[in-house]
């Protein structure tokens, strides 16, 4: 059996796909070439083409053009360049991972586009510090989540904090959380898990580059989620996972403001009629310090109208940075 000639069209498609693609191709003699120094194959122009027939019947979107030198473009990519930057952006802007993999991934997607490409993508991707996570467990803990939630089980974890020397030490002196995870999400640059605490017998999120290792995923059944739970409107109504009391508030808000209303509650944001300078927004939120940073922001065009103790708290909250100027 002459194992070259079954291999010989495989070791063309992988070359097509690295050199070439929609303005690049390879020549007859530059394939036999190539599989003469890479593979050590003695190859007849002949057998190329046939072996590219071979690979377009099987669905390789190989293009052939002819010519005293017939040229070869391998042009049916997964992803096209824009979707490749975009890509490229996100995982190298992220703050959860880490930065070595963050190399290591946008490699791999470079790799998707060719060589030639691949070097167009690094010469034009700009990336900012942003002070990217260093958790090396983060990888293995989403694994270790997304199967409890596939297995409607719970999970037993440790968390980490920073002390002053900036050091990771165990939270609360090693405490194990147990918590029936829901959903994973992605806010805020940072990955979180919404579920059920056992602590607080509540709904409630834990970021996931604070858990210390790969939870342990339990026998017991987690708890199941409450009847009308919403995982989208809790989301965006949780002002970048905080866990607070959540709570009824009415808002009155400017009109030229309600871009910003939409972008953090959603198009179907409960909203009414104020007067002509206003609208009025009534929606359950998580009450807390993030969610009074967020009114304060607006400089005024977004007011607190109800309940009482929430202004209360937010009087409370301005008057005491104020009386540290």
């Amino acid at each position: 059996m002459n194992i070259d000639a079954k291999l010989r069209p495989l070791y063309l498609i992988q070359i097509l796909k690295e050199r070439t693609d929609e303005d690049n191709y390879l020549t007859t003699f530059q394939l036999c070439d190539i599989l003469k120094k890479k593979y050590g194959l003695d190859t007849h122009r002949t057998t190329i083409k046939s072996d590219i027939e071979v690979l377009q019947k099987a669905g390789f979107n190989v293009i052939e053009r002819r010519s005293t030198q017939n040229q070869y473009q391998y042009v049916d990519r997964d992803f096209d360049i824009a979707e490749l930057k975009m890509m490229i952006d996100a995982i190298a802007s992220s703050k959860f991972i880490a930065e070595g993999k963050s190399d290591i991934l946008i490699n791999k997607l470079t790799a998707l586009a060719g060589s030639n490409k691949a070097r167009e993508l690094k010469r034009n991707v700009v990336v900012t510090d942003r002070g990217k996570h260093n958790n090396p467990q983060i990888y293995y803990i989403i694994d270790a989540i997304n199967d409890a939630i596939n297995q409607h089980r719970k999970i037993r974890f440790q968390k980490v904090e920073y002390n002053v020397k900036k050091e990771r030490v165990l939270h609360h002196g090693g405490e194990k959380y147990i918590f029936s995870p829901y959903s994973l999400i992605w806010d805020g640059d940072n990955y979180y898990v919404v579920g059920y605490s056992e602590k607080y017998q509540s709904i409630g999120s834990h970021r996931v580059d604070r858990i210390a290792k790969q939870p342990e995923i339990l026998e017991e059944a987690a708890s199941p989620q409450p009847v009308g739970f919403d995982i989208g409107k809790y989301t965006r109504t949780n002002f970048r996972m905080y866990n607070a009391p959540r709570v009824e508030v009415e808002l009155i808000c400017d009109n030229g403001v309600m871009d910003a209303i939409v972008d953090r509650f959603g198009p179907d944001v409960h909203t009414y009629a104020g007067d002509l300078q206003n609208f009025r927004v009534i929606e359950e939120v998580a009450i807390g310090t993030v969610f009074f940073n967020w009114i304060f922001g607006f400089a005024g065009l977004v007011k607190i109208k109800g309940p009482e103790s929430v202004k209360q708290q937010y009087r409370e909250m301005v008057q005491k940075a104020a009386d540290l100027l």
